[in-house]
């Protein structure tokens, strides 16, 4: 029987699973590798070799495990899943609910770090009313929200589930924030909760061209040059999403039994970070997945939005926001227009990159603030 009862929620990875992870470390076999081949066929043996010694013999995770359990954390049951969140509710009387959407290859962790920006802007350079009482669900299927029993779990169901579990914390007003495939998910929590939704806001609009020629000429020459960026992801950095749309369960095998595997997979667009994405920031994403065994189950969601058997017609109407950042999937105002109908802030950085929040968590935090501004008063 279903129960929209909330329940607490505390991070207690057995001893057992940490000693067999340890096991598995020590024994890891490394592939061969061209001399001369550089980064032409995937991720070197000398970008991997520092953060895997790191994990292995400077990476503790209990300390880590305890840092987490400071946050409020919660389990709650919506459409027959368990959805991990964190809640954190701001001392500030008129702070703004916000619900907070991850992507691949991060987890809540993804925004942990800004939480106190968030919930507390007076001591980050805020004013009171810039507050926010944050929620960060983990992904169906994803880290402490475990491994989905059912199909179907794509953007449009997670919206619904998260238009649920804000109604079931009592938030009628609310904005709904996105990075990676929470700027796919968020945009449709507007979609079907307009009266409670009071703005989205995302880091990447994913609207391509439709196919009629004339959408190209429309294109403003800084478009044109993002076509080159779109070209070089197409080529070189979505190779993932094509596995995982298509045949996830085969890269699933590898991803919960080679630690190594999954590192490198997941560095697949962690890499992107730089010197800007600390270790610890990488292998704290990369423990959840193994932790919980939900790499395999996690590249699901591809496939289930590739496999969606109807989706809504019509653009999205709520106000929408975006910010886009240096180095990351650069987004088409032209192509976006037909798809969201009320953009109402479109911001491009020169920094930054497709983890905003770790690399200009500042400048993307005041992003947020300006937008939450513009549409608290709806």
């Amino acid at each position: 029987m279903s129960s929209s009862k909330i329940k607490p929620f505390k991070i207690q990875i057995p001893d057992s699973d940490l000693e067999d992870l340890k096991r598995r470390l020590e024994r890891t076999r490394w592939p061969n590798e061209l001399f001369d081949a550089g980064e032409d066929y995937g991720l070197t043996v000398d970008y991997l070799k520092p953060l895997f010694d790191y994990w292995k013999d400077g990476y503790n995770w209990r300390p880590v495990e305890a840092e987490l359990n400071r946050l409020p954390q919660f389990i709650t049951e919506i459409d027959g899943e368990d959805i991990y969140f964190v809640h954190v509710i701001s001392k500030e009387p008129d702070a703004t609910p916000i619900i907070l959407t991850h992507g691949w290859p991060t987890t809540f962790v993804e925004y942990t770090s800004i939480i106190d920006r968030m919930i507390n802007p007076t001591a980050h350079g805020g004013k009171s009313e810039d507050a926010f009482h944050v929620v960060i669900p983990s992904l169906p299927g994803f880290g402490f929200s475990e491994n989905v029993k059912t199909r179907g779990w794509n953007r449009f169901r997670t919206a619904k589930a998260w238009s649920e579990l804000m109604k079931r914390l009592g938030y009628t007003r609310y904005i709904a924030v996105g990075n990676d495939l929470g700027s796919n998910v968020s945009p449709e929590v507007g979609r079907i909760d307009p009266e409670h939704v009071l703005g989205v806001h995302v880091t990447q609009i994913f609207s391509f061209p439709s196919g009629d020629p004339r959408e190209f000429e429309e294109l403003s020459p800084e478009e044109k040059k993002a076509l080159e960026v779109l070209q070089d992801f197409s080529q070189n950095l979505s190779a993932y999403s094509q596995v995982h749309a298509t045949k996830p369960r085969n890269i699933g095998y590898a991803l919960a039994d080679s630690p190594l595997g999954l590192l490198a997979w997941n560095c697949h667009l962690l890499s992107t970070g730089g010197d800007l994405v600390s270790k610890e920031f990488i292998i704290t994403n990369v423990m959840i997945y193994w932790l919980t065994n939900t790499a395999a189950s996690a590249a699901r969601f591809y496939y289930e939005d590739a496999h969606v058997p109807e989706v809504p017609e019509g653009p999205t109407t709520v106000p929408i926001a975006l910010a886009n950042f240096a180095g990351d999937f650069q987004s088409f105002k032209t192509f976006a227009k037909r798809d969201h109908k009320n953009i109402v802030s479109w911001n491009v950085y020169d920094e930054g990159g497709h983890f905003p929040t770790e690399m200009t968590p500042d400048l993307y935090v005041e992003d947020l603030r300006q937008f939450a501004g513009m549409v608290r008063q709806k």
